[in-house]
């Protein structure tokens, strides 16, 4: 008998009184759960693509500094799942997962107005955010599964950021 995968659980979210759009994926990487940081997987194309969108040298800077300099630009980084389980990386892997809390959003970021979705997967709990008043947008997804060129993916988000 094969033992069921453990039980993951994901990470804190990067949100504050001034962010006016949140950002959310899936679920992290094995290598951003390893890591202890969203988007840690060096070919994930997140920090390059928030990089360029923010004129920040996001790259050079170490995780803290990264996340503040994000949250200063009115940007916050959640994931739509708690806990999952999952053999690997790919969201088509991920079974019984739990939906974070959000119900604390309105409170904890009054300011927020905009909800994007990192990839399909994140964008399927597009619709409850919507019925709560918020604009989604579900966009290209950053992972290195997903092999849009990165100037399609930024032109996207980029446009959906000017919204």
């Amino acid at each position: 008998m094969i033992p069921a995968p453990e039980i993951l659980v994901g990470l804190p979210p990067i949100i504050d009184g001034r962010i006016e759009t949140l950002i959310l994926g899936s679920f992290p990487s094995p290598a951003s759960l390893a890591a202890g940081q969203y988007y840690a997987h060096r070919q994930n194309q997140f920090w390059r693509l928030i990089a360029a969108l923010t004129g920040e040298p996001l790259h050079d800077l170490d995780y803290a500094l990264r996340c503040r300099r994000v949250l200063a630009h009115g940007l916050g980084i959640w994931d739509v799942y708690r806990t999952c389980q999952r053999q690997g990386a790919l969201d088509a892997a991920i079974r019984g997962a739990e939906s974070n809390d959000f119900s604390r959003l309105k409170k904890a970021a009054p300011r927020l107005r905009r909800v994007l979705f990192n990839g399909k997967t994140a964008g399927l709990m597009a619709r409850s955010f919507s019925a709560a008043g918020y604009a989604t947008s579900i966009l290209p997804s950053t992972s290195p599964a997903y092999t849009l060129a990165f100037e399609r993916k930024l032109a996207v988000w980029r446009a959906a950021l000017a919204d």
